[in-house]
């Protein structure tokens, strides 16, 4: 869980900033945005659910929400995302790209706050019982 949570962070912060700055073309920085994404959703899917499956107090419900917001994000939104990344950029259907790529972040973030929370959690509790 905190080897995701650390991941989601970096890229967010470090690695999607730097690809659309150093990249010459939008659209090629975009594609490997989201084979990037793709793994963290992946990955933050199967870490939310065993966690759901582990835990036995509201950190289950937690991991369910991680999970859901991460499969939302790749079977769904990332998933319509990259259909209108196939359009011309002059379509107007791409004009639904924004509002998406909110739609987007906002579930990426509820996967990584559902996520500090179980770490948190966890983390608090092994206080308890290390003295």
């Amino acid at each position: 869980m905190s080897a995701w949570l650390g991941a989601a962070i970096f890229f967010t912060a470090s690695v999607a900033p730097a690809v659309f700055a150093v990249l010459p073309s939008t659209t090629v920085a975009g594609a490997l945005i989201g084979r990037m994404l793709s793994a963290l959703f992946i990955a933050g899917l199967a870490i939310g659910l065993g966690a759901a499956l582990v835990e036995r107090s509201w950190r289950r419900w937690a991991g369910f929400v991680m999970a859901g917001a991460c499969a939302i994000d790749q079977f769904s939104i990332g998933r319509r995302i990259h259909q209108l990344q196939a359009l011309p950029e002059t379509d107007a259907g791409r004009m639904a790209f924004g509002r998406l790529h909110a739609l987007s972040v906002a579930f990426f973030g509820i996967a990584m706050i559902a996520a500090l929370a179980i770490v948190i959690a966890a983390w608090r509790s092994y206080g308890q019982y290390s003295r």
